[in-house]
């Protein structure tokens, strides 16, 4: 790839943070299968590069350099598909991530034979989030990765190909140890609960959504009556979600939007079971 082609704008940030890792088996790994639990059941090409890393929500201004232990992330998008993903976790990221984001914004062709004008032969990161939209491009991007032994997440995509996760949503990304601090700090959402009497005192988030819809969503939870509580969290990441509401996956019989609600709302259940054994069981309902 010519270097005339590449526009490089850089922010740099700084933070790291030692995390552990849970094993999950071979369907874990494909990023599928855990939705039941988690349910309660050319020549003119022009590339646009972003090398950032982000130091956590408490402090958002970027500070020069980056620390030892952050975790190298490496987006490709098309169009701004990926950019609610990289603004959560800037916002979420707990200064954990350095982050490079390589932007495809040119029409490209239905069908493309080769992809080696359009994606780099070069790259490095630790892990690989794919938002591109054309099938080819994505074909080809996991199939570099995998010859990197590169980990992927390509939240959506049907294919399968060795190192790559596929979730049906990002929120539906369970844990696994080859994702490393980003599979610890974003996916399948986790929270912790707090009730005081019959309302919510307050929710934490300790895994969530990279567009950050659970973080907002909890925030919102704060004095809720814990009657209906659960119904309410899906609503509220409704929302904030930045999923393609137009979609459907006949699987699940549902498009990512509500998808994504039922998962935060199995999970605020289970937060606050844990947290009050014998809270009503209408609040499942």
């Amino acid at each position: 790839m010519n270097a005339e082609r590449l526009e490089a704008q850089t922010t740099l940030g700084l933070s790291s943070q030692s995390c552990g890792h849970d094993n999950v088996g071979h369907d874990e790994f494909l990023g599928i299968k855990p939705l039941n639990r988690l349910l309660g059941m050319q020549s003119n090409l022009k590339i646009n590069i972003r090398k950032c890393a982000y130091i956590g929500s408490s402090d958002r201004e970027p500070r020069e350099g980056f620390y030892a232990g952050t975790q190298r992330l490496l987006v490709f998008q098309q169009n701004g598909r990926g950019e609610s993903k990289t603004r959560g976790i800037q916002a979420y990221g707990e200064g954990l991530f350095e982050l490079e984001v390589m932007s495809l914004d040119c029409p490209l062709p239905a069908i493309l034979d080769d992809s080696s004008e359009y994606l780099p032969s070069d790259f490095q990161a630790d892990l690989v989030l794919d938002y591109l939209k054309h099938p080819d491009l994505s074909q080809d991007l996991a199939v570099m990765c995998k010859d990197r032994g590169i980990p992927l997440i390509a939240s959506g995509k049907k294919y399968r190909v060795e190192g790559v996760f596929t979730p049906m949503i990002c929120c539906a990304l369970s844990r696994h140890p080859r994702l490393g601090q980003y599979g610890d700090r974003f996916g399948a959402p986790e929270f912790a609960a707090e009730i005081e009497g019959e309302r919510i005192r307050k929710i934490t988030v300790l895994r969530g959504a990279p567009c950050g819809a659970s973080w907002e969503a909890a925030a919102r939870m704060t004095g809720a009556s814990i009657e209906g509580a659960a119904a309410r969290m899906g609503l509220e990441v409704q929302f904030f979600c930045t999923a393609d509401p137009s979609g459907w996956d006949p699987m699940y019989g549902k498009s990512p939007v509500h998808l994504a609600a039922e998962i935060h709302r199995a999970a605020l259940c289970r937060a606050m079971e844990e947290s009050n054994s014998s809270f009503r069981t209408g609040l499942r309902q």
